[in-house]
């Protein structure tokens, strides 16, 4: 039997895995992705899946919700995952990757499907149905107009980037390299004295930030909060975030506080001035964040950069399953959802797409229940119930708990993760997922 032509609208993480569960089940897809001919402020490359912000995936321990949820990925077959897998950089207990590499692969295992039609352009109305639309938290203008034509005014809130510098261009006399707590030596560490460590804050809160545009309250997501908007919460308020010198030790003694650096591409040329999201105007990040030891002569091949991003009223608006309440056809997946996170996107796209599938084969959406990190992640996003909205990465605490009550944390994570995996494992063999 002929399958129906799906619509999938963005080539993102949510979007490029849709894509690729739809393809890989003999379905036909059109894939609208408006680069290169046209491009937001955030995006660089051509390729699909480009990581606008950070290269990391963040933890990949099953002791983390997240850690849980790739894995929960790898049992479904995640093009992302395979992606991440296969173009990893050091980052001690976290996955990261070489973020050009990462986009080649997931662009190049796509266009190997021959039942792929890729149009360039950018999409200024919504698609019929069926479709899924992940055009992610920053949808061109003209889509988002259409949007909120239909479901009334988007929610919005800024998002923000941190900065690459070139390894060659760090002082070693000052930099080491060592993970915390004795794991490796993936990071680049930039100890701080209590003296450097107040005078860098001082003139960071006193620094002058760029201007944003068309900017409205100023909703900020707490998991991107510009460097200086955290500073600004008190003098200590780094050294006890991103700052935190916890875990680590030069010479036998622990800083005051620590810049970590974490590797941003697989040559091991360029790096991520790890936590330090900012919208500082480029000469301020240039002379305030060439306060940091080691950064005094520091070379930026990108500068952090602030921007909008987009998210729907999915409480009101999405089922479990990523489709509309009014429209099953139509999904939704990605950030535009009110999940938050490169994994939690693409993990949406997965199940966006699984969903779809089973209506169009004439089957009813599988519910993974919150006992899975996938399926409770969409049951955040459509049954939140409190007043106000906000993007959400994935935890153990919007899953359904243990039966009986486990007082150690690790173990509680530990067997909520063997029980989510084991259900994952059970789905997967008898709905051949």
């Amino acid at each position: 039997m002929r399958k129906e032509n799906v619509t999938v609208v963005g080539a993102g993480l949510a979007g490029a895995e849709a894509a690729y569960q739809l393809l890989k089940r003999g379905y036909p897809v059109t894939l609208y992705e408006m680069k290169p001919e046209k491009r937001t402020p955030a995006h660089k490359s051509d390729g699909f899946a480009e990581l606008v912000c950070s290269n990391s995936l963040r933890s990949d321990r099953l002791e983390n919700a997240v850690g849980l949820l790739k894995e929960e990925m790898r049992l479904l077959d995640s093009l992302i995952m395979r992606a991440a897998d296969a173009t990893r950089v050091p980052a001690g207990g976290a996955l990261a990757v070489d973020r050009d590499g990462f986009s080649a692969y997931v662009t190049e295992a796509l266009k190997a499907f021959p039942n792929l039609t890729i149009v360039s352009e950018e999409l200024t109305e919504l698609p019929a149905s069926p479709a899924i639309v992940a055009t992610g938290p920053l949808t061109s203008d003209a889509l988002s107009a259409a949007i909120e034509l239909r479901f009334g005014k988007c929610l919005h809130f800024y998002d923000a980037a941190a900065p690459i510098v070139t390894r060659e261009s760090l002082d070693f006399s000052k930099v080491f390299a060592a993970s915390r707590y004795g794991r490796g030596s993936d990071y680049l560490n930039c100890p701080m004295t209590r003296e450097e460590y107040f005078a860098f804050v001082h003139a960071l809160v006193a620094a002058e930030t760029a201007e944003l545009k068309h900017f409205e309250p100023p909703r900020v997501f707490e998991g991107c909060m510009p460097v200086e908007v955290m500073a600004k919460r008190g003098e200590l308020t780094l050294a006890y975030g991103p700052l935190k010198p916890v875990g680590l030790e030069l010479d036998g003694k622990r800083p005051f506080a620590v810049v970590q650096l974490r590797q941003d591409n697989a040559l091991g040329t360029l790096y991520n001035i790890v936590g330090f999201q900012t919208n500082l105007r480029f000469p301020e990040q240039k002379r305030v964040f060439g306060m940091i030891p080691g950064l005094e002569h520091a070379e930026f091949a990108r500068y952090g950069v602030m921007h909008r991003n987009t998210f729907l009223e999915s409480p009101r608006l999405l089922n479990w399953d990523y489709s509309l309440r009014d429209d099953p056809l139509l999904f939704y997946a990605g950030q535009m959802t009110g999940v938050e996170g490169y994994v939690e996107s693409a993990a949406s796209g997965l199940m966006a797409a699984l969903g779809l599938v089973e209506k169009l084969e004439g089957r009813a959406p599988v519910d993974f229940t919150s006992e899975t990190a996938l399926g409770a992640l969409g049951h955040y996003v459509s049954e939140y119930n409190g007043g106000d909205f906000q993007p959400m990465n994935v935890t153990f605490g919007i899953m359904d708990p243990l039966s009986e009550r486990v007082r150690s944390k690790q173990e509680r994570c530990a067997r909520l993760s063997a029980r989510a995996l084991e259900r994952i494992r059970v789905l997967k063999d008898t709905h051949a997922f």
